[in-house]
């Protein structure tokens, strides 16, 4: 995105559930988070990146849930009906969206089985779709007070569809999880989250790392930098990592 006068970060403030505190494992907890970003002038462009998420701990059990989107677009001057004259509109450059959800059994104090599910559309990926179900054994390897590391491995089968042909791959995979928090001080917290999905079609891995600075109890900053990578590409054209930067104005559900 090319000079972006302005930067606007506006709130999500979706409505309100009636959630208990995360102490209280009985109720679920959730987080909705919003970034835009909008230049006027010389150039007209927009972006918009958003995410849900929820989750709910029980003695035994934990489930989550993960909705993410995003989509830019920008103001460009091309030759649109061949008249030989050049007009401004606005074309797409980024959409996509993608779900994910989960539920672990944890069987020991460190030790859990789980089910996970995960399906995006990105319209501008060598995939029109790739959608996963997975169970995996997972393990806390480190459960302090400050830090909390986690980790999955098991099988799962994924089906996706090619953007170039339309080709519809069926396969099954590996995958594996590490999920990482620090609390770095009182009201700052870092995270990295890598996930890999690895089949003989294709090898999926993201990356989230992020820093979040909590204001209150209700709003927090967040900056995050994600990562994503896929090994089999058959456009030339299309690149095999894509990276996105975002800094957020974070909504917590209590």
């Amino acid at each position: 995105m090319r000079r972006v006068p302005a930067l606007l970060f506006v709130s999500l403030l979706p409505l309100a559930a009636s959630a208990q505190q995360p102490a209280q494992p009985e109720g679920w907890t959730g987080t909705g988070e919003l970034g835009l970003a909008m230049a006027r002038g010389n150039s007209r462009s927009e972006s918009l990146n958003t995410r849900l998420r929820f989750s709910r701990e029980e003695e035994r059990w934990k489930n989550g849930f993960t909705l993410s989107a995003l989509r830019s677009r920008a103001e460009v001057e091309s030759d649109v009906d061949g008249d030989g004259v050049e007009e401004r509109h606005y074309e797409t450059s980024a959409n996509r969206y993608d779900v994910s959800g989960s539920s672990a059994y944890r069987f020991s104090p460190r030790h859990h089985v789980s089910a996970n599910g995960r399906y995006e559309r990105d319209d501008f990926s060598s995939y029109d779709y790739q959608g996963t179900l997975a169970i995996g054994f997972g393990s806390r390897f480190i459960d302090s007070e400050r830090t909390k590391l986690t980790g999955e491995i098991g099988p799962g089968y994924r089906r996706a569809r090619t953007a170039l042909d339309g080709e519809v791959q069926s396969s099954l995979i590996g995958r594996g999880l590490l999920d990482l928090r620090h609390q770095l001080t009182a009201n700052t917290e870092l995270f990295n989250t890598l996930l890999v999905e690895s089949g003989k079609d294709n090898t999926f891995a993201q990356n989230d790392f992020g820093v979040s600075v909590a204001m209150n109890e209700r709003f927090a900053l967040k900056a995050g930098l994600q990562a994503r990578h896929n090994t089999e590409v058959e456009d030339p054209a299309t690149r095999r990592t894509d990276t996105l930067t975002t800094v957020n104005l974070v909504y917590n559900f209590r």
